[in-house]
């Protein structure tokens, strides 16, 4: 199999990975955008093919013809190189085109693709980077399909499933700490395979003796937090996030709700019991920090987290086929690095040194974001497996909770 083929067997199984996961939606589902933050399924589908046509096909096929230019505008998200985007708040205000026209539109670009890579060898090795990097995307948004799609039917007061869940039986092992030494060591992504800008460059890091929680905090352990007046207490808190938990109300994490003196959680499957041996997720980075700082612990910065993963297999939970919610470890030592919940950090989204973000409008990808931002660490349900690595830095405003975000704990010897 030459590259060309390769490139175009990665690229259809990435794209039909996209539309299983809309599968079970109605199209009614495909539709709703019930706060600005998160956009309609159909906006997904379309934006991450525009991404294809604007960057792949647009510049480097000269017979390729759009089948429709205002889509140009409709599903750019925030590449002002290319030109004006369509406000994102009014993502669910586009009832046209239909879902139906999406999906023509997504077929489209994919026949372009085919035969471009089919057709002219060399473009498999000349635009590689680029395609990769739209593979790359494309994955990112299959996760945000799951957290929009998430959040959009939990503001149904029927509160629909979305398809049913496992319901693992496990009991986690007790909470530890896993000790490591600290040093010079070094962070970011090095060698073959892909990274986005902001994992680069590979740099040198000092880190003292620490300590790393050996799995994510549960959601037993977070209720000690709840029951204990953790929401009550503006001591936890950073002075924004008090703030924050006064103006909004939270008194717990998002999707929890107290029904007869039980928790009661929306999940992918609907409402159920709150379960307490599954990680805990859908928290801010005030939250996070808050329930650390009950425990008398602190949260991890990048550089610690990144160590302690370095070498270790991608073996958690991720997303593999049909998304479902995080699941209870099922072993002792450190685990859970990947997959199950994002994991907040202590350390503020900012480049590293030296850092370089890609050239043209590309490079609106990451480096323009570093600012007001924490990083979160290793992955989630909700997260591609050949998406994830070690030296991944995902990062979201610090009052976000609609992403599977959770805490894995850590401390000083």
């Amino acid at each position: 199999m030459n590259d060309g083929a390769r490139l175009l067997e990665r690229y259809v199984h990435i794209r039909q990975a996209t539309e299983r996961v809309c599968e079970p939606l109605a199209i009614e589902d495909h539709v709703i955008q019930a706060m600005p933050d998160v956009s309609p399924a159909k906006w997904h589908l379309a934006h991450v093919t525009w991404f294809f046509e604007t960057f792949v096909l647009r510049p480097h096929a000269g017979d390729y013809r759009p089948i429709d230019e205002r889509y140009a505008v409709l599903f750019n998200s925030y590449y002002n190189g290319v030109g004006p985007q369509f406000e994102r708040a009014a993502r669910g205000t586009l009832s046209r085109p239909t879902v139906a026209e999406v999906y023509a539109y997504r077929a489209h670009v994919d026949k372009a693709m085919a035969a471009l890579l089919e057709r002219d060898g060399a473009a498999a090795g000349r635009l590689d980077a680029v395609i990769e990097l739209g593979l790359h995307h494309e994955q990112q948004h299959q996760e945000l399909l799951v957290t929009d799609l998430k959040y959009n039917l939990a503001a149904n007061p029927l509160r629909p499933a979305y398809r049913s869940l496992r319901r693992p039986h496990r009991t986690p092992p007790a909470a530890s700490f896993v000790a490591f030494d600290g040093g010079v060591i070094d962070i970011g992504h090095a060698g073959a395979g892909f990274a986005f800008d902001n994992e680069t460059p590979r740099h040198r890091v000092a880190l003292t003796p620490y300590a790393l929680g050996s799995r994510p905090v549960t959601n037993a352990e977070y209720v000690q937090f709840v029951d204990d007046g953790g929401y009550r207490r503006p001591d936890l808190w950073l002075s924004d996030g008090w703030r924050t938990v006064r103006e909004r109300g939270w008194q717990a994490p998002l999707y929890w709700s107290r029904a007869d003196d039980t928790w009661q959680v929306y999940t992918l499957g609907g409402m159920m019991p709150l379960e307490p041996d599954r990680p805990a997720a859908h928290m801010s980075y005030y939250e996070a920090d808050a329930y650390a700082r009950w425990r008398g612990a602190r949260l991890p910065t990048e550089a610690e987290w990144e160590h302690a993963a370095a070498g270790m297999p991608v073996d958690g939970h991720l997303l593999d086929g049909e998304p479902d919610e995080p699941q209870p470890a099922a072993r002792a030592g450190l685990t859970q690095i990947f997959g199950d919940v994002w994991e907040w950090t202590a350390s503020a989204y900012t480049p590293y040194p030296g850092f370089r973000p890609l050239a043209g409008a590309l490079g609106e990808y990451n480096g323009k974001f570093m600012v007001n931002q924490m990083v979160l660490r290793g992955g989630s349900c909700g997260t591609p497996r050949s998406h994830i690595r070690a030296s991944y830095r995902n990062f979201f405003p610090p009052d976000a909770r609609w992403q599977f975000s959770g805490i894995r704990l850590a401390r000083d010897p």
